[in-house]
């Protein structure tokens, strides 16, 4: 892999070169780069490449905690309470009875 194909636009190096950048400007930029993975890459493995390749050297810096926060496994879905958790997508009760 190199890192050309990884981050052709420079984004994530950009965003390790941003002298005071936020959390949320690194999730900003870290968005904008993932819409341009190409649909038949793995992501994840572009996002350890870009670790590897850019937030070795600078572990405490913002773009580092957000590639890694991709990487996390997405939380569970859980039942809602309530209104949500007895009526279906469609608007219909989930007991069979009319709304």
């Amino acid at each position: 892999m190199q890192v050309e194909d990884v981050d052709p636009k420079g984004l994530i190096r950009e965003s390790y070169l941003i002298e005071g950048i936020t959390p949320p400007e690194c999730k900003t930029i870290f968005f904008d780069w993932a819409i341009q993975v190409p649909v038949a890459a793995d992501p994840a493995s572009h996002i350890a490449f870009c670790i590897a390749h850019y937030g070795a050297g600078q572990p405490d810096h913002p773009m580092t905690a957000v590639l890694k926060a991709a990487l996390a496994p997405a939380p569970e879905k859980i039942r809602r309470g309530g209104r949500a958790g007895r009526i279906t997508p469609e608007g219909q009760r989930r007991d069979g009875r009319s709304v």
